[in-house]
């Protein structure tokens, strides 16, 4: 049996945000900081550290997952996604960014980018989603300052237009 030392470095290779990254990290580093100091993607926000505000979601193979509670040797080989991700060039916001900007749905923005992970991937999974059911998923977010009303209201009208652009003839 092989005994890892505390100081001997893991080499981690992934996908994050279409581009194929790679680093190296103790055995014991969490996705978060291997995302944030090892990558550069600081969207990805440290809060809480146990779960439960939400602040570092990503989404890993397509699941939202709380990067402070994954090592980041757990994300060998996966496909990641992160804030920085949501933009298909860089620059312009996603639709449902836009959103969160013309609703007033963020105010401090330190728990803005897990929420937007965790919105993406419900209007992905459910694109006729219900108010009832944004609020079920921002349970999961603590935000201190915006009163989730500008969140919902944002996510409501990313879904609406997105259908009404579903069922305008091409």
């Amino acid at each position: 049996m092989k005994v890892i030392r505390k100081d001997e470095a893991t080499a981690v290779s992934c996908v994050v945000n279409g581009e194929r990254v790679s680093g190296s990290c103790e055995p014991r580093t969490l996705l978060t900081d291997f995302l944030r100091h090892e990558i550069g993607a600081t969207g990805v926000h440290v809060g809480c550290e146990h779960g439960v505000c939400g602040a570092c979601t990503i989404l890993l193979n397509g699941r939202s997952v709380r990067a402070c509670l994954t090592f980041a040797v757990q994300a060998q080989g996966a496909d990641i996604e992160t804030v920085e991700g949501l933009s298909l060039d860089g620059a312009a916001l996603s639709d449902l960014q836009a959103a969160f900007r013309k609703r007033h749905a963020l105010q401090c923005g330190f728990c803005t980018p897990g929420i937007l992970i965790s919105m993406t991937q419900l209007l992905t999974e459910e694109p006729m989603v219900t108010e009832d059911r944004v609020r079920d998923v921002l349970s999961g977010h603590l935000c201190r300052c915006t009163g989730y009303e500008g969140i919902v209201d944002a996510v409501l009208d990313v879904a609406a237009q997105r259908a009404h652009e579903e069922s305008e003839p091409a």
